[in-house]
């Protein structure tokens, strides 16, 4: 992060407003001479949080981009990402869930893929997980698990699982204290897109039935430091098709 860039862009957003440093300061809750550190890009020193929230005040988001080893920093987000996964699978199967990794679709021109399809044999019920190591653009996001709920009947269906009473939409991010912090910038809408929380998604997949949940699941972030992970492969489901793809094997 470019302290004396954002500090510029600070002063500028709040002169845009015709604000003073006061004006700001009072706005975000903080105090005149911390209002004037950010600016300057004497920044070093205070919280994170605090900028986000002077930046926030003046109408502009604050984006920090973490680098390490060249596309080091990749590989070990997409660790994340797959560790998450593993775990998630493996605790969906001990409860009796069939389970798709990566579930890839292309219908009525929407291609893409579920990060995890689950279908409940006894009840007939099908979720749809999207899985998240670190906070995503949340409109691209909600959108996509929406659009992926609505066609999951479809892709179950091709795929050999049918009838479907109903469609869980649940996303799974890693528990930390940013990603808790950036979810709540966004708490009205995720309310109303997601509402379903932890223990009440929990409950429903130990036992689906009635209205299947549309929520948002935290889980510790280092659920896939585990010793044996699960053998796991893509699954592509054609389009139309009526023959069932293969399950992953299954972990003890």
């Amino acid at each position: 992060m470019d302290l004396r860039l954002v500090g510029r862009a600070v002063r500028a957003l709040r002169r845009r407003r015709r604000w003073r440093q006061d004006d700001l300061a009072r706005e975000a809750d903080v105090s005149r001479p911390v209002i004037g550190r950010i600016e300057r890009g004497e920044s070093a020193s205070i919280a994170i949080g605090v900028i986000e929230r002077v930046v926030l005040a003046v109408g502009g988001s604050l984006d920090v981009h973490a680098r390490w080893q060249g596309e080091g920093l990749d590989r070990l987000l997409d660790e994340a990402h797959a560790g998450i996964v593993e775990w998630l699978v493996a605790r969906l199967r001990a409860l009796g869930w069939e389970v798709r990794v990566e579930a890839s679709f292309s219908r009525y021109g929407e291609r893409g893929s579920i990060d995890v399809l689950a279908w409940h044999p006894k009840r007939h019920a099908l979720a749809v997980f999207e899985v998240k190591s670190i906070t995503p653009d949340m409109q691209a996001m909600l959108g996509g698990i929406d659009r992926k709920g609505r066609l999951a009947p479809t892709i179950a269906r091709d795929g050999g699982w049918a009838p479907v009473s109903s469609v869980a939409r649940i996303l799974v991010m890693a528990d930390s204290s940013t990603n808790r912090r950036r979810l709540a910038r966004f708490g009205a809408t995720v309310q109303a897109a997601l509402p379903a929380r932890g223990v009440e998604i929990r409950r429903w997949l130990e036992d689906p039935v009635g209205p299947a949940p549309a929520g948002v699941w935290f889980v510790a972030h280092d659920r896939g430091a585990v010793a044996n992970r699960p053998n796991l492969r893509r699954i592509r489901v054609p389009a139309g098709s009526a023959s069932k793809p293969g399950i992953p094997g299954s972990s003890k």
